[in-house]
């Protein structure tokens, strides 16, 4: 399987240029916001979204590339940042990409500030370079995915999930930041209002099969070959657990819904409803899923002409479904 940097090749001295563009997008006149922001920086994860931006920007132009583009991918990041540091303090996580969270380091109520700096630098970011159409795109973006984290929680209490509000959930907590950026990457090149759509449901199809695919990984063995079931211990409904409690007899149904509402710190009872899942067909059914969003997705990108940016695509849509974490 091809690596992340093999991917980024195309791009990659643009991906560097990006970097310094991205860190002066976060320069504040306070200290210790820069402190915070300094340390954000350094622990940057694979940078997949301004990948996106830049690859689809390079393919739907024949390699041309603006500075709005620039733009576009830094307010992606910023976005996508301040999302994740108040995730952080919903979640009462300590940890992000192996390092200390924000809120674990200067507590929740500085990483909450934080978190609204980043936004409001990425919102400032478009309205002072006009980019109105790039504003539209990450405002839907941020009402979506908080719409689909509260539609998460509202479900979750209840454990109906029926598999089509499942996909909107989804949806809207992954694929619209995804979308987003595969948007902009067309909008920042100038492009037509049905490419930049063209361009969104690529995004949206590779954020759907992202989600499934993670999804998966609670029942595929970890580094010392055990199931992990964090999923389950949180009572998140994927799904591979919403396939089977549709597709079993009403006492099964009840069974695997008072041990996910009710037994979900039990590591025994936790195996068995993974077992259960993978006996009654819950993982053969998301994989079929999930490829038929890939094939969904590569589809689109068959209307291009051939260049190494598409290739990337082609390549990060593959690597999406066959990473291992």
């Amino acid at each position: 399987m091809k690596t992340v940097e093999q991917i980024k090749e195309p791009i990659l001295n643009e991906m560097e240029f990006f970097e310094q563009k991205f860190k002066a997008s976060m320069v504040s006149s306070v200290p210790l916001l820069n402190r915070i922001t300094h340390y954000i920086v350094r622990r940057k994860g694979k940078q997949m979204r301004p990948m996106f931006v830049f690859l689809v920007a390079k393919m739907v132009s024949n390699g041309d590339f603006k500075e709005r583009t620039y733009r576009g991918a830094a307010i992606i990041e910023l976005i996508h940042t301040a999302t994740l540091v108040h995730d952080d303090v919903v979640d009462d996580s300590n940890r992000r990409r192996g390092f200390f969270s924000l809120n674990a380091l200067w507590k929740n109520k500085i990483a909450v500030l934080v978190g609204d700096y980043l936004l409001s630098k990425g919102l400032l970011l478009s309205i002072d370079n006009d980019d109105f159409d790039i504003l539209k795109h990450i405002s839907v973006a941020v009402r979506e995915m908080s719409e689909g984290e509260l539609l998460q929680i509202e479900k979750a209490r209840q454990l109906n999930i029926t598999e089509e509000v499942y996909f909107d959930i989804i949806k809207k907590k992954t694929a619209t930041l995804i979308a987003a950026c595969t948007a902009i990457g067309a909008a920042s090149v100038n492009s037509e209002a049905r490419e930049v759509e063209k361009m969104r449901l690529f995004g949206e199809l590779i954020g759907i099969a992202f989600q499934i695919k993670d999804d998966l990984f609670d029942y595929t063995d970890d580094k010392i070959g055990k199931p992990t079931g964090i999923d389950i211990k949180e009572q998140k409904m994927t799904l591979p657990l919403i396939y089977t409690l549709n597709h079993v007899s009403k006492k099964d149904r009840k069974w695997l819904i008072n041990s996910v509402k009710n037994h979900n710190k039990d590591k025994k009872r936790v195996k068995e409803v993974i077992a259960f899942v993978k006996q009654h067909g819950g993982i053969e059914y998301t994989i079929e899923k999930m490829k038929e969003y890939q094939h969904k997705a590569l589809k689109i990108l068959k209307d291009y002409q051939d260049s190494p940016y598409k290739r990337s695509l082609i390549t990060m849509v593959n690597y999406v479904i066959e990473r291992e974490k």
